[in-house]
Formats: C-alpha cells, structure tokens, sequence
C-alpha cells in the first residue's frame, strides 16, 4: 500500500492565503453539516412555521415524513454558502488582522527588536514593535478583523443564504406542501418574482447583526485565549515555528463554544428580523402563477416594515418581544457545537498548514 505524504516544503510552498481559505472553508463546512437538522429547525421557528411544537417532536416529524434526508434539507445550499463564506471571512480576517496590526502598533512605537508577520503572498515583514507578539495583541483589533472581514464575507455570498432559508421554509414539518424543492427552483421562482434584487433581500439586517456578532466571536475566542496564557504565565501557544505550549483541544472547544454564545445572544432579535424578510416574498404571494406554486404561497398577513430597526419594532408590538427570541434554545444548542467545531478545527488545520496561529 502507497503512503501518501506532505512534506513541509511542499506546504510552505503553497501562498499562505490559500492555505487560509482553504483551513476557513473546511473547518466552515464540518461545523455547519455537524449541525444541519438543528438549523433547519430554527429555521422553522424564526420564520413563524412552528410556534408550539418542540424540537424534538418537529426533528421526529420530519424524519417520519421525509426520512433522515430531510433532516439535512437546505444544508446543500448552507454547505455551498459556508464554504466561499467561511473561506472568505477567516482569509479576510487574517489579512484584515495584519493590516490593523500594522496600523495599530506602527504609530507612534519604536522598537529594535522585530517581530515577523507573514502576509498573503507567503514572504514575511518586520514590524517595528515587540508588542505585536499574540499574546499581546488587543483584543480590539480582532473585534475590528472579525467585523471587517464578517461584513464582506455577507455581501459576496448573501444569496446562497437567502436560498437556504427559503429552502428550509418551503416545507412546514407537519404536511407536505407543493412548492419548487430545488436550489434551482427558488432560484428560478425567485427571480421570476423579485428580480435580482429579491436574492439580496433582508441584507440589510444581515449586516446590522454581523459586524456585532464576527467582532465578538472573534474578540471574545481570542480574549479567553489570552487570559488562558496569562493564567499560566506562558507564551502564546503557536508562534511563527510551530513551538510551544499549545492551546489544549477541550479548551478550544470551550471557547469556542463560548464565545459563539456571547455573540449570537447579543444579536439575535437581529437574525429573526433577517429570516423574515427573506420569506417576505412568500409570504406576499409573489409565486403565484408559477408553475406548481399553488395557494401555500399566498400572503399570510401584513408584510414587515423595509428596515431593521422598524421591522424590530413592528414585530415587538404586534407579536411580542419574545418572538424576537423564538428559536433561541434551538440556536444555542447549534450555535455552541457548531463555533467550537469551527473554531476548533481551524486552530489544528493552521497548525497542520503551518500557518501562523494569531487566534
């Protein structure tokens, strides 16, 4: 039997911010399909399909009446979107980290003693600050990264996620409906309707909730990582060689976990806005007339205010405040696995591509 192997050289070979994206995308997809039924879920709950039944009760429901396939129905379109996304937004927050380093610790310090920063083509550049070293580095700047890098990863890949919501809302888990069952269908049918713009409804709150929430989850991985070193009076775990005391797993995982519940709690009201607006369509009758799109898509009462902020409002006066929070439970049973996960499998991938570890 042939061993298949890689040698460093081959790896440093490679630009570092290819290895970036790619590290970003696979950690992404793992932590997005470990997940997948528990999204569908609180899919169904955010956009008002399901109000009483439980979780458990709806995951039977459409196990029972699709099979374990559809307890995955959508996480083609989500796996997709996560992909380019997560590639985009951990490569982006990677540069975007380098540069505020650069910005934030080159004014007004000087130092004789350099510290190497690896950039995008794979060379390295001295930094005139000693500070800079990771464990040092404040935590604002991966609050700054995290949002920056968050908010264009949202805008290039916003219509994969506008289709795997409407995806998942095209079935209420207790009867079959006749609706277009395919990426391709809600695409066609979408456009048909909406024109081009309609993929990009809800965008609006998408980026109100994302630059709070990557900041945070950026901010609050990398501030925990910090006080773990601090606490134990050692280095940053990675440097540039790969030596080191090293992050233990449980508690990357812990994290991890962490701060993806810091940062959803914090925006949550925000997401719920963002799923309805991208069913609004639906909801307004806009596939009437379509072909196999009968009465399920006929409007289902007043349509949401255009922005954020009112539609917030609207939704709390008319529904409640707690509607704001409807699938919450949902969320922090997925959101904890799936940001550990992702977070964690990150750390390892960059340590395997020898790639600086700054998280």
């Amino acid at each position: 039997m042939t061993t298949f192997s890689v040698s460093n050289e081959n790896i440093e070979s490679i630009p570092v911010f290819v290895r970036e994206i790619v590290t970003g995308g696979v950690a992404g997809a793992a932590a997005k399909t470990s997940v997948a039924p528990l999204e569908r879920c609180k899919i169904l709950f955010q956009t008002g399909r399901l109000h009483k039944a439980s979780v458990t009760t709806t995951l039977l429901s459409i196990k029972q009446q699709e099979g374990v396939k559809g307890l995955f129905r959508g996480n083609g379109a989500s796996v997709l979107r996560i992909v380019p996304y997560a590639s985009i937004h951990f490569g982006l927050y990677e540069h975007y980290r380098r540069a505020f380093i650069k910005l934030w610790y080159n004014k007004g310090h000087e130092s004789s003693e350099k510290v190497y920063l690896s950039d995008s083509t794979g060379s390295s550049e001295a930094t005139s600050l000693s500070s800079v070293l990771p464990q040092r580095v404040s935590p604002a700047v991966d609050l700054l990264a995290g949002s920056s890098s968050g908010a264009t990863a949202v805008i290039l890949t916003y219509p994969l996620d506008f289709v795997r919501t409407r995806l998942a809302y095209t079935m209420e888990a207790n009867r079959r409906e006749c609706r277009p069952q395919t990426i391709r269908g809600i695409l066609r049918m979408t456009l048909q309707g909406e024109g081009l713009l309609g993929l990009y409804r809800g965008i609006g709150p998408s980026l109100y909730g994302i630059l709070p929430y990557a900041g945070l989850k950026f901010y609050v991985y990398q501030r925990l990582k910090q006080l773990y070193f601090a606490e134990k009076g050692a280095g940053h775990g990675a440097g540039q060689d790969g030596e080191g005391i090293r992050l233990p797993v449980p508690y990357m995982l812990a994290f991890g976990g962490i701060a993806g519940l810091v940062a959803q709690t914090v925006t949550y009201p925000v997401d719920v806005v963002r799923r309805r607006m991208q069913v609004e369509g639906l909801r307004a009758g806009v596939g009437q007339g379509l072909k196999g799109v009968g009465g399920p898509w006929q409007r289902e009462g007043p349509l949401l205010p255009r922005t954020t902020p009112n539609a917030l409002l609207y939704i709390a006066r008319n529904e409640g405040w707690r509607v704001l929070w409807a699938g919450l439970s949902i969320n922090y049973a997925k959101v904890v696995p799936s940001t550990a996960i992702g977070f964690t499998l990150y750390d390892m991938l960059k340590q395997r591509l020898l790639l600086p570890n700054n998280l």
